[in-house]
């Protein structure tokens, strides 16, 4: 029995996928930099080994796995090629997993690991499947019927597959260290769709998707009444989102979502449609409305008077929706963004757009651009950015105290960097001020 070998395991993909297979009682191990990600909990959990990186972890006996951010030259990678080892790319060998199941692909430039999430989590409260989530989890099981797994679009990874099904959330122009326009995304969508063997479920709100051309039959979902499933008298509460879906034009049911905003209101339109379209009852459906969310989407931690939330936004159309979203949440408290932008190249591309969708938040904060493990330098500064968002400030690590002076406010620490640390560097900074006025008191 072959031991496989994850280079790379602490990638949020990577992790998910060993744990699916460790899951299903493959052996597993895997290396990466010693550094501390979050993806890492739950591959310990699972007692899963974790090495440093080096030559001596590959064995001949190993089928070695690579994540797509090392390149060949990567010391392990060049060990198990000359050495002619059974060698897969992170999306080759996940496309050859798939195969054995009923496989439900979620792409989208936005809103992938969200739905990928809410529909793993609604199928499961009915039959047992695997799922490979984009904020690092994962799970095996040896019953599946279904592989629900998110699909990304970059560098056209996501060719390597050929579903049963395909949710396609949007079309928008991003990772511009590889796509060249609105353009080129749209093509790499329109090849995915070729490659999908029963049914396609697309937002009909989207202008992009509008436009694609399928060769298997394609079910719309939307807020639009020319949609098959469509969304109205949406309600806002305090715990979530109600609202009717209409099948066609007819009352279908009403259904609750533990989420708020308009992006979340489609996800969830997304899941029915596709657990409509394979039969499942109404009311197993209603599995939505106990969803705890995934990973660093609009992750919730009350501090105080203050709210914060950890989001892994980092385009400006996601930068809207989760203002949006804390907005129609919290609709009498201040909305601080504290936003950490992700590559030099989406920055420069977007700068214009980052800076309207900021300002859409009553206070801004600025911390340095953070550069990829493809792209680690770049003239543009946060400075370029500071200039066109109004009423902005920088942050920096030594300096999250001042986030103090937002008493009853929602504070969204924003990024696919390591924002994290800014919100970390926060929360220990309001621990030393609350000791340091117990000491005062007593």
């Amino acid at each position: 029995m072959t031991t496989y070998h994850f280079v790379g395991i602490k990638g949020t993909g990577m992790s998910a996928l060993a744990q699916i297979l460790s899951d299903s009682g493959e052996n597993v191990q895997g290396s990466d930099v010693e550094k501390r990600f979050y993806t890492q909990d739950a591959l310990e959990e699972k007692n899963i080994p974790i090495l440093p990186f080096s030559e001596d972890n590959i064995k001949d006996e190993f089928t070695i796995i690579a994540g797509n951010a090392f390149s060949d030259d990567h010391p392990e990678i060049k060990v198990a090629k000359e050495r002619g080892l059974t060698f897969f790319r992170y999306h080759e060998f996940l496309g050859e997993w798939l195969k054995q199941y009923t496989s439900i692909a979620v792409a989208g430039a936005h809103g992938k690991t969200s739905t990928t999430g809410l529909l793993a989590h609604v199928l499961g409260a009915t039959y047992p499947i695997s799922y490979l989530i984009g904020d690092g989890t994962g799970k095996g099981h040896v019953d599946s019927e279904y592989f629900v797994f998110e699909a990304c679009e970059y560098r056209r990874h996501f060719l390597e597959y050929e579903p049963d099904y395909a949710v396609m959330t949007n079309i928008d122009f991003d990772h511009p260290d590889y796509f060249t326009s609105i353009e080129d995304v749209f093509d790499a969508f329109q090849s995915m769709s070729d490659r999908v063997k029963k049914g396609i479920i697309a937002c009909g709100d989207d202008e992009q998707l509008q436009e694609i051309q399928a060769k298997v039959p394609v079910v719309y979902y939307g807020l639009s009444d020319t949609n098959d499933f469509q969304a109205q008298n949406m309600v806002e509460t305090e715990s979530g989102t109600e609202f009717d879906v209409f099948v066609r034009n007819t009352y279908y049911n009403t259904f609750t979502i533990p989420m708020h905003g308009d992006h979340n209101i489609l996800n969830a339109l997304s899941v029915i449609a596709i657990c409509h379209y394979e039969g499942m009852q109404a009311e197993d459906i209603k599995a939505l409305n106990t969803f705890k969310g995934v990973k660093r989407r609009f992750t919730e931690k009350k501090v105080d008077n203050q709210v914060l939330v950890d989001d892994y936004a980092h385009h400006p159309r996601e930068i809207t929706a989760t203002i949006d979203a804390a907005r129609k949440k919290y609709p009498t408290k201040s909305i601080v963004a504290i936003f950490q932008p992700h590559t030099f190249t989406r920055t420069k591309t977007f700068l214009q757009e980052f800076a309207d969708s900021l300002n859409l938040a009553d206070y801004v904060y600025l911390c340095e651009i953070f550069g990829s493990a493809r792209e680690d330098s770049g003239k543009l500064t946060i400075n370029d950015l500071q200039k066109l968002v109004e009423n902005s400030k920088t942050l920096d690590i030594t300096n999250t105290s001042i986030l103090t002076e937002h008493d009853d406010s929602v504070l969204l620490f924003m990024g696919a960097g390591d924002i994290q640390k800014f919100q970390q560097a926060y929360e220990e900074s309001k621990k030393s001020t609350s000791t340091v006025d117990n000491r005062k008191n007593a």
